[in-house]
């Protein structure tokens, strides 16, 4: 069952998105060689516990039984790890990439957004990876102010993608998000038989949806690494993810995890610093 929201719990939702935007300016101040992901995270959390926000992520149960929850509150993916990252002591070198991907519950609601950074100086044919795959997710925000269908959108991202040469994971989607981290419906990135059939739905005003392209610059073959999480590229190349969580309104499309204006800054029921805006 799609949960529709009303115009006052987009705007309850557009809070919560905010301490996830701020989540990742702070993150982006942080990344650069030399820092491991265990400080960035640590760095976020510091700030969830500020806001009094819930994280999303840390515990979350894993999605086979007896496995371990996951144990932080973000998932830090570098280079061939395309999601479910583990943050740990590793020090990031100049010419990584690292996905970054975090969600909080903020009074009641929840927001989520990913954004893959470039470590120093990247190699062309990975920036172009990084390039495409936000592209894709600003492709398929557009397409939500006149599309009927989530079908016409995947099935436009998924040969964005393809045009560049690289390959769409198929194995995660998107969800819908609310009171909820995970609800109706599931948002894939690209489509099949069985999507156009029982897995399609109609974009209307109140839904909210978490949209997150995941790209390989191989092929779209994964695999699971022995810590349970973290799911890397079975060919070894490197993956980007870029994602926001957009509300469907009769206006058009809103980004509930894009920068604050400065009236949501001056009102804001907790600390934005909007010095550093990073753009995704």
């Amino acid at each position: 069952m799609l949960q529709l929201k009303s115009d006052r719990e987009l705007g309850l939702m557009r809070w919560a998105g905010l301490v996830v935007w701020q989540a990742h300016q702070i993150a982006a101040r942080l990344i650069r060689p030399g820092v491991t992901t265990f400080q960035i995270n640590a760095a976020i959390e510091r700030y969830y516990e500020t806001c009094h926000a819930e994280p999303l992520f840390l515990n979350y149960p894993h999605y086979s039984p007896g496995k371990p929850p996951f144990p932080a509150a973000s998932c830090m993916s570098a280079n061939d790890a395309v999601v479910h990252g583990i943050p740990n002591h590793q020090v990031l070198q100049d010419g990584d990439i690292l996905s970054i991907d975090t969600g909080c519950r903020f009074n009641g609601w929840c927001g989520d957004a990913a954004l893959t950074h470039p470590i120093g100086n990247v190699v062309p044919a990975v920036q172009k990876l990084l390039d495409v795959t936000q592209a894709t997710l600003d492709l398929a925000i557009d397409l939500l102010h006149h599309a009927r269908m989530w079908s016409e959108v995947a099935d436009q991202m998924a040969h964005y993608v393809q045009s560049h040469g690289f390959s769409t994971v198929e194995c995660f989607v998107g969800h819908g998000i609310g009171r909820n981290m995970h609800e109706d419906p599931q948002v894939p990135n690209y489509v099949s038989r069985s999507i156009r059939g029982s897995g399609d739905f109609r974009i209307e005003p109140g839904l909210v949806l978490a949209i997150e392209p995941m790209v390989n610059a191989g092929n779209k073959r994964i695999k699971l690494m022995p810590d349970q999480w973290t799911q890397v590229t079975k060919d070894g190349s490197p993956s980007a993810h870029f994602e926001h969580t957009i509300a469907i309104t009769a206006d058009g499309p809103i980004c509930l995890t894009g920068p604050p204006t400065p009236e949501e800054v001056a009102s804001a029921p907790f600390p934005i610093d909007p010095e550093v805006i990073v753009s995704w």
